[in-house]
């Protein structure tokens, strides 16, 4: 069995930062790729941020530049550092990690979700 448990989220102003970690634990073999998607109300979730195990870095466009997304793979932990957070980035911020078993399946799993709010 394998979990993922994220920090909590919180309340910020507009302009502050909040830093995120999602740690995994359990039956892990390997970690591919590690993530951050968001849900806020009455919309889809998104994809926030993607790291792979090799340390390649994707991003949405609405966090470029504001976003850095990071991982420890020696504690199997993904983190997000959130800069410069407009009140549009409220939303429900979910980990995601595709582990690989050793028959080379892959797995995906989700953290049980962080609000963060952010104040005009």
């Amino acid at each position: 069995q394998v979990q993922l448990v994220e920090s909590e989220g919180g309340l910020v102003q507009a302009g502050g930062s909040l830093r995120l970690s999602c740690a995994a634990s359990g039956s892990i073999f390997s970690i591919n790729a590690m993530g951050w998607y968001r849900q806020a109300p009455g919309k889809q979730r998104e994809l926030v941020a993607t790291i792979t195990s090799g340390g390649r870095i994707n991003y949405a466009d609405s966090v470029k530049g504001r976003f850095t997304i990071s991982r420890d793979n020696a504690k199997n932990t993904v983190y997000l550092q959130m800069n410069s957070l407009k009140p549009e980035d409220t939303a429900v911020y979910r980990c995601n990690a595709n582990l690989r078993s050793s028959s080379g399946t892959i797995y995906s799993y989700w953290g049980q979700g962080t609000q963060v709010t952010v104040s005009s």
